[in-house]
């Protein structure tokens, strides 16, 4: 048998509602702070991702999938969507149509990772980023839209975490500082810190290990040492969070290691799906397009993992879908008549209803036990005297009243339906 791959699931027609729910909710939201939807490419060029991520990240060094096409150019399946925006933002023009530009995308990504709890090797992502502007209150907006999103999902678990990565200038003084904090400790950090200390010096408060966690816990922190720009614009995102009621705590060792990341940067964390808590971060990049060979427009934005969202609220219980229904189902009474049965159904469908029959040649018993599996809100029998008289039967399956409506009469069908 052959299955699917490691680290990839089909999501299964039971599971779907579920999936347009939030769906649905990320559509709404992001449409009410007037996001327009952008949908880029499964897959780009290598570089793209290698410039943007950066060369010495776990992504790109550990974890893309990329491969060489018959044309000989090195492309990668999409290990997020932010590098892929900017790139359209550039290549398009965009910024000369419209001086800012939201966008929100759902799209799956790809990333070679050990599969756990709420973590695929093929995964989706929804998310939004704001180019054009360095205003705080987008930086605002990004978190409350985010906050919104799994608020409106019933999630109650959730922590919002904020911090400041200042400007590059006060951020390469603080990595000097930090350096030289590390060195007496530096024969004691893990291996791959000990790379980071040389290439990527802050993700060294990423790192896992105890030992590295031990050191950090003392490390001097860069909030303490921003310039005065950055700590007014932190101070501006955080009135702004205040006064839209959104809980916050401030994280001094919540970091990104690149350096066109810039200000604010945050996580919404869960304490329901275990040790992978993260359930949506995101951070302003003021110098990435710059980066990609656009020119100098700051941006913002964050990316959501919906797996893990789901499993969160599947964890809390926090919303129930109800059960997909279908208008009508078509018992038919006579095996001769499956043809007129299938054309009346035809009838019905492009009248706007949602109809099934049975196409299996199965009995009238076994066709109602169909019925209900399939939750039809309404059975029609079609043959009988009642056909012979131009009629069929419809009944309701909730009530289990049955009333005979004219053959021909679609309208009286559908007021029905509507009106119970």
């Amino acid at each position: 048998m052959i299955k699917a791959i490691t680290g990839t699931r089909d999501i299964l027609p039971q599971d779907i509602p579920k999936w347009k729910y939030l769906e649905n909710i990320v559509n709404g939201i992001f449409s009410k702070f007037n996001y327009k939807e952008i949908r880029t490419p499964i897959f780009e060029e290598t570089a793209l991702f290698a410039r943007s991520i950066g060369e010495t990240t776990d992504i790109v060094s550990k974890e893309m999938y990329s491969f060489i096409d018959r044309g000989g150019t090195s492309v990668t399946l999409k290990p997020e969507m932010t590098a892929a925006v900017v790139r359209a933002l550039i290549e398009h023009s965009l910024e000369k149509k419209q001086s800012l530009n939201k966008f929100f995308y759902i799209s799956p990504m790809f990333r070679q990772e050990r599969p756990q709890a709420g973590r695929f090797r093929q995964f989706h992502q929804f998310g939004a980023e704001v180019l054009g502007s360095n205003d705080p209150l987008l930086d605002a907006e990004i978190i409350i839209m985010a906050y919104d999103i799994l608020s409106s999902l019933g999630l109650k678990k959730i922590v919002v975490k904020i911090n400041s990565l200042g400007v590059p200038e006060s951020r390469e003084k603080y990595k000097l500082i930090l350096a030289e904090y590390l060195k007496k400790y530096h024969d004691k950090l893990s291996a791959q810190s000990k790379k980071r200390f040389d290439s990527n010096i802050l993700r060294i408060f990423d790192s896992k290990e105890n030992q590295d966690q031990k050191i950090m816990e003392h490390a001097p922190l860069l909030i303490e040492h921003l310039d005065d720009e950055s700590l007014e614009h932190f101070e501006k995102v955080k009135v702004a969070l205040l006064g839209a009621n959104i809980p916050f705590e401030i994280d001094a060792k919540l970091v990104r290691g690149l350096d066109y990341y810039t200000h604010t940067t945050f996580e919404i964390v869960s304490r329901s799906v275990g040790s992978q808590s993260a359930l949506c971060g995101g951070g302003r990049y003021n110098l990435l397009v710059k980066e990609l060979g656009g020119g100098d427009i700051p941006g913002i934005g964050f990316a959501a993992g919906m797996e893990r969202i789901l499993l969160a609220c599947e964890n809390e219980k926090s919303f129930s879908v109800k059960e997909e229904e279908i208008d009508i189902y078509i018992v038919t009474l006579e095996k001769e008549l499956i043809q007129k049965a299938y054309q009346f159904a035809v009838n019905l469908r492009r009248s706007g209803l949602i109809v099934d029959l049975d196409y299996l040649s199965r009995s009238v018993k076994a066709q109602m036990r169909e019925a209900n599996k399939a939750s039809a809100k309404f059975v029609i029998f079609f043959g009988g005297n009642e056909l012979n008289q131009k009629e069929i039967v419809m009944k309701d399956m909730k009530t289990g009243v049955q009333v005979n409506i004219k053959f021909d009469d679609v309208d009286k069908i559908i007021f029905t339906i509507k009106g119970r």
